[in-house]
């Protein structure tokens, strides 16, 4: 299996050397609990999270397990994605952000790369079974327009 290839560079490490980071999808499930025929509600909740697993180094890599879940209030679906990746780098970095994990939890630019992998596949997922995505909405800005008036007075 090919991986998702990222490559970071640590700003929370002082800017210094690229980090390398490959993500595998381990385990992937969608199941839609809404009726087919039956429409989905208009106002819908998504809720998207990620839960670390592992976070170690070993053999001059950091080894990584998540849980990437999306569920739906009304229950009209809900998708589960497990995955496992390896952060690879310069070996003081690697050490630095371990132990940053331990007390700091780990780095969102880390994080980041695993749910940008994984939020790609339940996109899909969700197209797959009928299902909103769970991204949200595209809206824009909206400026009332300030109404003019011109009168005359006499």
């Amino acid at each position: 299996m090919e991986p998702n290839k990222y490559a970071l560079t640590p700003p929370f490490l002082g800017g210094g050397d690229l980090l390398k980071v490959n993500v595998y999808l381990t385990q992937v499930s969608g199941e839609r609990l809404w009726e087919v025929n039956t429409p989905i509600p208009p106002q819908i909740q998504i809720n998207v999270n990620i839960n670390v697993l592992k976070f170690e180094l070993k053999g001059g890599k950091i080894e990584v397990s998540v849980v990437f879940t999306v569920n739906y209030n009304p229950s009209i679906a809900q998708i589960t994605l497990k995955g496992k990746g390896e952060v690879e780098g310069d070996e003081a970095e690697l050490n630095t952000i371990v132990s940053d994990f331990k007390s700091k939890g780990p780095a969102p630019q880390i994080i980041q790369a695993f749910s940008n992998s994984m939020m790609a596949e339940a996109v899909m997922i969700s197209k797959a079974i009928g299902i909103p995505p769970p991204i949200p909405p595209i809206s824009f800005p909206y400026q009332k327009q300030k109404t003019s008036y011109l009168g005359y007075t006499m």
